[in-house]
């Protein structure tokens, strides 16, 4: 494991909410007791043409004036057809840092940053760049990774990602929050040397996804929130077995204190209202009317679930006439936190 040492305060693992009080992102997203709804991009299945793309900026920005609580990007660096998805498309960071200049309030998330094949200096120096540029708005969502295809094309050994992905979390917390940490680790030495920016607020949350090959007892006493799959969404027994994970999970936290749990489903969303939960794709994607959605984000909340992200790629309806459904017909059941504004930044 890591040694990380420094001359400054220790860095705690993972935080109760009161560590992000202040976190213009954090605090739109998460409440107990509560559930936000964010986006999942794309908002259309690549298929080959890029033009599958067109317009999704200004969906983004209409979304965030709707008052969706964040936007999500997912982290997929190389095409592997075997999954038969090529995932954001493109660069997360990269994405992020042009959607923060699109949008005002919106939480922009990743789903999810894979900490054991990018090295934990860059991770920083793009996830504390945006922070900055974005007023404190990034959430980080982070993973071990799950396609085994990329390991070797970056020169890893996929079965080392585990001790990879532990390694690299305390390097990346140790140069986010530190000034001029002494770090002695397999991923790198620090001495006498910063990384800057550093976060608006002094830190950045990391919502570990799934166990990322992790004890639960680890991801208890590291992780910021747990970001997990749901179990079956078409019948209320789904969300039942979810509340039972997410219980077992908290009671894996040292302290007790509040961590956020947060879900996703991809979504059909089908014009007539009451058309009932249907699993299609396998199960992969649930087809359904707003009704159903809404019970199904009601018994997520009961779950224990503060926030849901939903993508509509797989959907038939235009993605801007659903993101006007959810907005009109959705949201005012779940809407997002008042908190701080983002920090000004004048750029």
């Amino acid at each position: 494991m890591t040694t990380i040492s420094s001359h400054g305060p220790a860095v705690s693992a993972g935080r109760s909410s009161d560590a992000f009080a202040g976190h213009p992102g954090y605090r739109r997203m998460f409440a107990p007791d509560a559930l936000t709804l964010g986006l999942f991009l794309p908002l259309r299945f690549f298929n080959g043409d890029m033009r599958v793309l067109e317009n999704q900026g200004a969906l983004v920005s209409e979304a965030d004036r709707q008052g969706f609580a964040a936007i999500w990007v997912r982290d997929v660096p190389l095409f592997d057809p075997a999954f038969g998805d090529a995932g954001q498309l493109f660069d997360p960071f990269t994405y992020l840092a042009w959607l923060a200049a699109h949008t005002k309030h919106a939480a922009l998330a990743t789903g999810s940053a894979i900490f054991s094949l990018r090295h934990p200096i860059d991770l920083a120096k793009a996830a504390t760049s945006i922070d900055r540029l974005s007023g404190g708005r990034l959430i980080l969502g982070i993973a071990s990774g799950d396609r085994a295809s990329e390991f070797p094309a970056y020169g890893l050994d996929s079965d080392q990602r585990a001790g990879r992905f532990a390694e690299a979390v305390p390097m990346f917390r140790r140069l986010v929050e530190e000034t001029r940490p002494t770090i002695a680790s397999p991923l790198g030495q620090m001495q006498g040397i910063d990384l800057l920016p550093k976060p608006v607020t002094g830190r950045i949350p990391l919502m570990v996804t799934g166990s990322s090959r992790q004890s639960m007892e680890w991801i208890g006493a590291q992780a910021d929130g747990w970001l997990t799959y749901p179990e079956a969404t078409h019948l209320p027994a789904g969300p039942h077995k979810l509340a039972a994970r997410i219980r077992g999970w908290r009671d894996s936290i040292p302290d007790q204190g509040f961590r956020p749990h947060m879900t996703n489903e991809w979504l059909d969303l089908v014009e007539d209202p009451d058309f009932p939960r249907t699993p299609v794709q396998g199960g992969f994607v649930l087809r359904t009317g707003r009704n159903g959605l809404i019970d199904l984000l009601r018994e997520w909340r009961d779950a224990g679930v503060n926030h849901a992200a939903l993508g509509i790629q797989f959907s038939a309806r235009p993605a801007g006439e659903i993101i006007q459904e959810l907005a009109e017909y959705i949201l005012p059941h779940f809407p997002s936190h008042a908190g701080p504004d983002p920090y000004p930044q004048h750029w």
